[in-house]
């Protein structure tokens, strides 16, 4: 049987059997099998990102071939595009992608589902860049009753940034002028409707809210003052488990070429800027203005450290927003060894997995 349909065969078993329940202690779970022996090299490596700026290190690192270039001749980079997290964890779950950029929340998701097995957090990718932007008139919470407030997908990261915020405010979801209609639609569709008056605003990641902020709407809640320092993971790099365990030579190559992005991204902003605009151009058939360009990256900090010690407060907000039913046992879930040992040959410092890296 193929590793990737073992891999599916195992993570569909422990979902059936345990459902979400991954706040429970693996103390009390089957011993895990051995780790496959390393099998060098991978002939492929499949690799899911978002034609969002706030993907703009996977964006400039296929553009640039920084990816290929650091996979070598020996490994096939095939690249997939998602419009929000949940549809990448069902490829990765389902053995179709092997790594992926992708929100915090879908990650934690991933994790929990698989019963803490299928995936691993390898690398951090983008912090920050996330918004609640309404109509003008809309200055308080309050205001937001009897009104439709669009995420991109039901349990996305923003999806649960608005819901938990708003249970926070004493505000109730649902239909009817005393609650808030929390409605998940598709990127472009929500700047699309906000502009026909049919939703009053979105809580977005970039470009998005920038699009809307450019089409009238103001910023009622940047999410980064609800962060110490302003910092949160908005895109985390994970990766299956069994393929890390495989091909940790290709997992390294992977994150060199990443850091060779931020890098990028950070020394050399506006070619930056034109490779992003460029391939979500590419990919969606649309380009951004040049202020909502330049207004979604100043919002946005590029790194590979995936602040592992915000993920515990994560995990509970997905419970708070109705994302997962239990809070997610984390421990096992962030893996730096390949990162570090990439940072370290970089002369960069060691990131820390703030003790996710120890199973539970």
């Amino acid at each position: 049987m193929p590793a990737a349909r073992r891999l599916l065969t195992t993570g569909l078993a422990a979902l059936v059997a345990i459902g979400l329940a991954a706040g429970c202690s693996r103390a009390q779970e089957s011993t895990t099998p051995a780790s496959p022996a390393a099998a060098g090299p991978a002939a492929e490596l499949r690799l899911g990102y978002f034609p969002n700026v706030t993907h703009a290190p996977a964006l400039i690192g296929v553009a640039q071939n920084y990816f290929a270039e650091e996979l070598g001749a020996g490994t096939k980079l095939t690249t997939q595009t998602f419009n929000a997290g949940p549809e990448e964890v069902n490829a990765l779950l389902g053995g179709s992608l092997d790594a992926g950029f992708i929100g915090s929340s879908p990650a934690i998701n991933a994790f929990a589902k698989s019963n803490g097995e299928a995936i691993r957090l390898i690398a951090g990718s983008t912090s920050a860049g996330a918004q609640l932007v309404t109509t003008p008139d809309i200055t308080t919470p309050e205001q937001l009753k009897g009104k439709v407030i669009a995420t991109p997908q039901a349990g996305n990261t923003q999806d649960v940034a608005l819901k938990k915020w708003l249970k926070e405010n004493g505000l109730e979801i649902g239909e009817g002028p005393d609650k808030v209609a929390v409605q998940n639609i598709d990127n472009p569709q929500t700047l699309a409707l906000f502009k026909g008056g049919q939703v009053a605003g979105g809580w977005l990641p970039e470009p998005w809210s920038s699009r809307l902020v450019d089409a009238g709407a103001r910023v009622l809640v940047d999410e980064k003052t609800l962060w110490p320092d302003g910092k949160f993971p908005t895109t985390v790099l994970i990766v299956r488990t069994q393929f890390l365990r495989e091909h940790p030579e290709t997992v390294e190559a992977l994150l060199r070429g990443e850091q060779r992005a931020i890098e990028f991204a950070t020394t050399n902003t506006a070619q930056a800027k034109t490779i992003t605009n460029d391939s979500i151009k590419a990919i969606t058939n649309s380009a951004l203005a040049q202020p909502v360009l330049d207004r979604a990256f100043s919002e946005l900090t590029f790194d590979n450290d995936p602040l592992a010690a915000t993920f515990p407060q994560l995990a509970k907000d997905s419970v708070t927003a109705g994302a997962t039913p239990t809070e997610t046992n984390l421990s096992g879930f962030v893996d730096v060894t390949a990162l570090n040992t990439v940072r370290q040959a970089a002369g960069k410092p060691p990131v820390d997995a703030a003790g996710l890296d120890k199973q539970g």
